[in-house]
């Protein structure tokens, strides 16, 4: 990371934006310095269609005064690290809290700071000297690869390769003040199938903390192709009630539905399907959920989260049984809880609830294996929308993906819609893959939900 300024000087720049904030009148305050230094090519054919590199810092602080029937709070974030800058920023942040409305839940958590930083994984060293042009070479061969694998495929929408690193640094009024250094690469690619009329696309990743981590990206640029390869000659089947099965790219987007519903502040607001249901059966037997924050080598990991809170596993749903909301320390206040060490947070806004490392565990059967077992219904592999009500659990999306008969795949599938409430569909998982691939901070083996209404012809 050239031009970079090391933790020392963050660790400076963040005391001296407290004490200002302090001596600004502030009752309790904290600040947040993130340095970000990221590399991103992407590849279309022959051409290197753009390379950017982009080094940004920003200081966020949060103030808050003391009112009458609580705390007023505002948050306020600058690039400017100067010190007269930084005092300006305090001022205008003690100003500006000063406006706002008394909350008598507001404030920074008294207690509960990671007190040990382990070794999480979350960097390789040698890494920090990867070159833009190693990247744009991973991203030719990945590209290369796809158009090599059939003459159908003839176009693609490129290939793209990134890496990122950053360095946080938070401190706090209570006297916690502690940093981590973190990475994360990444190999997408996105070809174009043609077969006369029919044209498909698809795509495949891999992501990770190391470029050691992350597969090879011939192997990339083939998977990807043979995913747009088999979309080919895609037709839309009978509206129909059958199993549905949601492969290793579709069934995240499950995990992270249902998580959003337990999130502290849609509890709180009872804007949530969920919100009466703790301690009670919300899913099958097969259903377990956890989200580690010290997860090794995780995309998510971090020793502390958005306020200095040690992070941890926490276990969300056990054997199908509800055990955790996610919480963060103002959340947690209004629910009369503690904290889950699950507070997310930017330099220019307060904190919030959000995951770290976040999976359903897998079970025995490969996807194959389940595909096996499937008389007729369908194996989804995209979904297209946003139609979920986390306050009803209604569900709709649409989607494209391969048609089973008799336990094999017959044809693809695109125009059509799936539906149900995820409540019920939770319930209705009745088989969990063995496949635990990690592509993001959100992960889940294939998964089975045993009836689904398919809105098609």
């Amino acid at each position: 990371m050239s031009q970079t300024i090391d933790a020392t000087t963050m660790e400076t720049v963040v005391t001296h934006a407290l004490e200002s904030a302090k001596l600004a009148g502030a009752s309790q305050c904290d600040v947040l310095l993130v340095e970000g230094n990221d590399r991103e090519v992407r590849v279309r054919g022959d051409e290197v269609e753009f390379v950017k590199q982009a080094q940004e810092r920003g200081l966020g602080i949060r103030t808050l005064v003391a009112g009458k029937d609580g705390l007023q709070t505002a948050v306020v974030s600058t690039s400017d690290l100067a010190p007269d800058a930084v005092e300006r920023m305090a001022q205008e942040a003690v100003a500006l809290a000063r406006a706002t409305a008394p909350d008598p839940f507001a404030g920074i958590p008294e207690d509960g700071f990671a007190t040990e930083l382990p070794d999480l994984g979350l960097f390789d060293e040698s890494d920090f000297g990867v070159s833009l042009d190693a990247r744009i070479e991973d991203a030719k061969r990945a590209e290369a690869a796809a158009r090599a694998t059939d003459k159908r495929i003839d176009n693609s929408q490129g290939s793209q390769a990134s890496s990122g690193f950053a360095r946080i640094v938070y401190g706090n009024h209570h006297g916690f003040l502690s940093s981590y250094q973190s990475a994360s690469h990444g190999l997408f690619s996105e070809p174009l199938a043609r077969d006369g009329d029919s044209m498909q696309r698809d795509y495949w990743m891999t992501a990770g903390r190391r470029l050691s981590d992350l597969d090879d990206p011939a192997i990339v640029g083939r998977k990807a192709a043979n995913r747009a390869l088999r979309r080919l000659g895609a037709k839309r089947v009978a509206t129909c009630v059958v199993p549905v099965l949601f492969d290793g790219l579709t069934a995240p987007s499950l995990i992270g539905q249902l998580t959003s519903c337990l999130s502290g502040y849609s509890i709180y607001r009872e804007s949530s399907f969920l919100a009466d249901k703790m301690g009670e059966m919300i899913a099958s037997s097969n259903v377990t959920i956890i989200d580690d924050g010290r997860l090794q080598g995780g995309l998510g990991s971090k020793p502390f989260d958005g306020e200095g809170q040690q992070t941890r596993r926490n276990v969300l749903l056990e054997d199908g049984q509800l055990k955790s909301w996610l919480l963060d320390h103002y959340s947690a206040k209004k629910l009369g809880l503690t904290s889950t060490g699950s507070a997310s947070r930017g330099t220019g806004s307060a904190p919030h609830v959000g995951t770290t490392n976040l999976w359903l565990e897998p079970g025995e059967k490969t996807l194959d294996e389940l595909i096996a077992e499937i008389d007729r219904g369908l194996l989804v592999t995209e979904l297209i929308g946003m139609g979920f009500n986390p306050t009803t659990g209604d569900y709709s999306r649409g989607a494209a993906g391969l048609w089973i008969e008799n336990g094999e795949i017959v044809h693809p599938v695109e125009e059509i819609t799936i539906a149900g409430n995820l409540g019920e569909m939770l319930k209705q998982i009745d088989r969990v893959g063995s496949e635990l691939v990690w592509r993001g901070r959100t992960a889940s083996p294939p998964v089975r939900i045993s009836q689904m209404t398919i809105a098609g012809e």
